[in-house]
């Protein structure tokens, strides 16, 4: 066995090891809380050891041992001793499996070291019931009066006499020689239990090797002080472990404090490769400049906003993740109402930041990120899930700071407009940079080639509060009538926080109104799991299998064989040979489409889209608006949730426009109730694309083109 696991630095614990330890023991307080306080669930109890053990099979030992005794401590306090000692015998076993699976070695090594464990948790056992001799001999005494009792009762029959004296006499040497026998019952136990989570644990650790485990913005320490700007590349590359292909090559840039740079390029240019460069990862070629540490972080140094807000909320309300991380004398010094307001959140401290919209959290970690007065700011796709006059207002707000405060930004986007408002441009494209990219491509109109049929999706005065009857109380939807049609294309549309994330969980099942009706053919929605598919804005999220052909055929049920997989790859252009690709390598556009696939596979009635566009680059969304068009012209019920109107407006029938939580017509003015009870069905809340002005007034009476009569 190798005394240092290659790979594995020195020194204090790194940022992934104390958010995966996070993480880990707080799977682990759950599992043993539930299953020590819910008789039904104390199966729970049993797994509780893999989310350490996966922790002791990545990262130091130090890491499971900072995760074990905050997991302990939080046990205790919520459910007691006995379970406190639960997690702890189950961070032993992890720690055994994990730390032998992690270095390499095998059955022998962990039967020695179950043997040292066990004769530790003996020790341990013997010295707890000699510190607390008063609580022993209570417990003590309980056996002897049982023991007793036995015997007494045995003696009323002559037959069964001898056998209550020798029970009582049996306890007696046990209480009387407890030491042993309770160091060694604890001690063989412990050992056997280890030896069969070698079989049991070991196999699952390996049935998750292939999970992600490391940390792309994980950086060597760098003690000098901060000072990431200016920052010169110098013939930068860059190669992820594992791969032969370079992510970046012979980068030659220069960031200097303000100024605002964009960077475009389609999906795997490698534009979230440069921000980690430049956020202080080292190159694997080339030499980066910088006068301090990038600081990434720290107070004057970098702040990084990724694509996926939610990745880096933290705090309980909105107020408390702004200053999340920061000292007290730092936190102080903060104008936390002054950052809201400059991000569009203006009012919005006390608000949970659970209950923000993905628009809403891309905000809040910009006023994050400004709360440290970084020299540099990089926004990796800050605003993809942010409405288009949202879009306009933060990249405004990102134009502002260089000159406001003196800060460097980089923006990655995909969005033409957002790269316009820059003081320069760079172009990446195949990990290099170049002059310009080639045109942007855009979607073209794709007419409807198949009649939509009867309604299939009826809400009526669907309304919906978040923490009804509490002081968290929420309202998200005030009375919505919708009716979508067998094969339609609907858009719905709104600003962050409307309430179109709500409507789609609704419509999808996942969470029943607080009043009014949401059916599929007559019958409650939450009751039909599976009939309608629900593809989230991050792809990335639903798809749990290892491989793609795993994930599809998962979807599909047991009967999906790889035929199946081949059609639905089919269905949605995919190359059949990516059923073997681990969902891991897949790009954005990729994971989407596979999505989708699945969804095929499965044979749902409705598909609802949250955000399909996100994330994409101009060539991807052409193409996931093109497959949304076969999809539609296959006869499947289409509702698309998003910001990215004039692309959708390719592929869908009409409209739906919410604001508020209540439906709204294209002037801004919410459809009476008694307006919306004369119309027709199949048009309810409903506007058909392109109508505009005047034309409103007609659209509710107007068919959609491509309906039947």
């Amino acid at each position: 066995m190798r005394d240092k696991p290659a790979g594995l630095p020195s020194g204090p614990l790194r940022p992934i090891e104390l958010a995966s330890g996070a993480v880990m023991a707080g799977l682990t307080v759950g599992l043993i809380t539930v299953g020590s306080l819910v008789p039904m669930a104390a199966a729970l109890q049993l797994v509780a050891a893999v989310p350490l053990g996966l922790l002791a099979q990545r990262y130091r030992l130090r890491a499971l041992v900072t995760a074990t005794i905050a997991a302990t401590l939080v046990t205790f306090v919520a459910a007691g001793v006995m379970p406190a000692l639960g997690v702890m015998g189950a961070a032993t076993l992890a720690g055994i499996i994990g730390t032998v699976k992690r270095r390499g070695g095998g059955f022998p090594t962990v039967f020695a070291l179950g043997i040292v464990a066990g004769v530790g948790w003996g020790v341990f056992s013997v010295g707890s019931l000699l510190l607390f001799s008063r609580t022993r001999d209570l417990f003590f005494d309980a056996i002897r009066n049982t023991a007793k009792g036995i015997e007494n009762l045995a003696g009323r029959l002559p037959a069964l006499e001898p056998l209550g004296r020798m029970a009582a006499e049996a306890v007696d040497v046990v209480l009387r020689w407890w030491w042993i026998y309770v160091g060694g019952t604890v001690a063989l136990g412990v050992l056997v239990s280890t030896v069969i989570s070698w079989f049991v644990l070991g196999a699952v650790l390996d049935r998750l090797a292939w999970l992600p485990g490391s940390d792309r913005l994980d950086a060597p320490l760098d003690d000098r002080p901060v000072g990431p700007l200016p920052v010169s590349l110098h013939g930068v590359g860059y190669r992820y472990e594992g791969t032969n292909v370079d992510a970046l090559a012979d980068i030659d840039l220069t960031i200097r404090p303000g100024e605002f740079v964009a960077v475009v390029g389609h999906n795997g240019s490698g534009k979230s490769t440069l921000t980690r460069v430049l956020a202080g990862r080292p190159p694997t070629t080339g030499a980066v400049d910088r006068p301090g540490s990038a600081g990434l972080g720290a107070l004057g140094g970098t702040a990084l906003v990724l694509q996926r807000p939610e990745s880096q909320t933290l705090g309980v309300s909105v107020a408390d993740d702004v200053v999340w991380g920061l000292s007290a004398e730092s936190a102080a010094e903060v104008d936390v109402d002054a950052l809201l307001a400059e991000v569009g959140l203006a009012d919005m401290g006390a608000r949970e930041t659970a209950t923000l919209s993905g628009g809403q959290q891309q905000r809040l970690a910009v006023a994050a990120a400004l709360a440290r007065r970084p020299a540099l700011l990089i926004a990796d796709e800050a605003t993809s899930m942010i409405d288009p006059d949202g879009r306009r207002e933060l990249v405004a707000l990102l134009a502002e700071l260089p000159r406001r405060h003196g800060t460097a930004v980089v923006l990655v986007t995909h969005h033409e407009a957002d790269a316009t408002a820059a003081d320069r441009v760079i172009h990446l494209a195949d990990g290099r940079m170049v002059d310009h990219l080639a045109s942007w491509p855009h979607p073209a109109r794709d007419q409807r080639r198949r009649p939509m049929g009867a309604s299939v999706l009826e809400l009526a005065d669907v309304r919906h509060t978040y923490n009804r009857g509490t002081p968290w109380e929420a309202p998200a939807l005030h009375g919505v009538d919708l009716s979508v049609r067998k094969g339609e294309a609907l858009l719905i549309v709104g600003g962050n926080g409307s309430g179109k994330s709500t409507l789609a969980w609704i419509i999808a099942g996942l969470i029943a109104p607080s009043s009014g009706r949401c059916e599929l053919r007559g019958t409650a929605v939450d009751k039909q799991v599976g009939g309608v598919a629900l593809a989230f804005q991050h792809s990335r999220l639903q798809l749990q299998k290892q491989t793609v052909g795993a994930e599809i055929a998962d979807w599909g049920g047991r009967a999906t064989g790889s035929g199946a997989v081949g059609q639905a790859l089919d269905a949605v252009g995919l190359d059949r040979r990516l059923a073997a690709r681990s969902v891991e390598e897949l790009s954005g556009g990729q994971a989407k489409r596979v999505v989708l696939a699945a969804m095929v596979a499965s044979r749902p009635q409705v598909v609802v889209l949250d955000e399909p566009l996100a994330g994409l680059d101009p060539q991807g969304r052409a193409e996931i608006v093109e497959l949304l068009a076969r999809l539609r012209d296959s006869g499947l019920t289409l509702i698309i949730i998003s910001h990215d109107v004039a692309e959708m407006a390719m592929v869908c029938d009409r409209t739906v426009h919410l604001d508020d939580g209540v439906v709204v017509s294209a002037d801004g003015h919410a459809i009476p109730r008694t307006e919306r009870a004369l119309e027709k069905p199949a048009f309810v809340a409903g506007l058909p694309l392109g109508r505009r002005g005047d034309e409103g007034a007609t659209a509710h009476t107007s068919a959609p083109k491509g309906t039947t009569p």
